[in-house]
């Protein structure tokens, strides 16, 4: 699927959004615009640069060895269904993964922090360690690690910009959520970041 084209220039200065920026954890549940979304995705992992191969977040040796996962809640993103989808950088597009709304099982899988049910968006970030290990061994599991920082940070500061807010959950068991959410059982996950419009 096709995303909207992300913006390179905000209506808010970068000062103002670090200054505003707090941890989100009561949401509603009013729907994000496909146009939203889309600059969510784009600033965590997008391309930016005109090769088309440098991404929005710093990566060691610019392996990139992160995936970003989309839980999407029913009615959660205008014109798009409820499911799970992986961000594609390299053409800025999604692939559903699983169908129906999996914000619950998540959220259960997150030692039942069913506050993370409440936003229409669910981000997961993962990371396929054998990506980076190849060239870093074990540090690589380090680089990862900083990687993710790096991409939640981004969310956290594209969705201030945008009007939104954002949690993070780092309190959850690793094979629930891979279960939950189906993705590969090669893909750690890092971190959840609900996203939606402040409760």
């Amino acid at each position: 699927m096709k995303l909207p084209r992300p913006l390179s220039d905000g209506a808010v200065s970068l000062e103002k959004t670090i200054k505003a920026r707090r941890t989100v954890r009561h949401f509603s549940s009013t729907p994000l615009s496909n146009e939203k979304f889309s600059q969510l995705l784009w600033a965590a992992q997008g391309i930016t640069d005109e090769r088309g191969s440098l991404r929005a977040a710093a990566s060691a040796g610019a392996l990139y060895p992160m995936d970003l996962y989309a839980v999407v809640g029913e009615t959660g993103i205008t014109g798009l269904d409820a499911g799970v989808y992986r961000y594609e950088p390299e053409h800025h597009t999604l692939a559903r993964i699983a169908e129906g709304d999996l914000r619950k099982e998540a959220a259960r899988a997150s030692l039942y922090q069913m506050w993370m049910a409440e936003p229409p968006l669910q981000f997961v970030i993962t990371a396929e360690y054998k990506r980076i290990a190849f060239k870093y061994g074990e540090r690589g599991v380090r680089y990862a690690m900083i990687e993710a920082g790096h991409i939640a940070q981004n969310i956290f500061l594209q969705a201030q910009s945008l009007g939104l807010g954002a949690g993070i959950v780092g309190a959850f068991e690793d094979e629930a959520v891979i279960r939950a959410i189906r993705i590969p059982k090669t893909h750690q996950p890092l971190l959840i970041m609900p996203v939606g419009y402040r409760g």
